[in-house]
């Protein structure tokens, strides 16, 4: 499986939708909202007024982070 990357020229503020973050992390959009169902990161974001959500890059960062097993965990 190929690591999941973030380019590091993406401004941290910049928004990625909830279809483009699924894409990114390679999971399926149905196994993300149940996360979001449970109360379990990222934080997402909605615009008054809009259905869509949105997460910002920096947060998608730091969900990749935490859920990216380090060299020590992997043996």
């Amino acid at each position: 499986m190929n690591p999941i990357h973030i380019p590091q020229d993406w401004d941290d503020r910049a928004l990625l939708t909830f279809e483009e973050f699924c894409t990114l992390i390679h999971t399926p959009q149905r196994t993300v909202r149940d996360w979001r169902r449970r109360g379990i990161r990222p934080g997402w974001a909605r615009f008054e007024g809009c259905g869509r959500l949105y997460i910002q890059v920096a947060e998608a960062r730091r969900f990749v982070a935490s859920a990216t097993p380090t060299a020590t965990a992997r043996g």
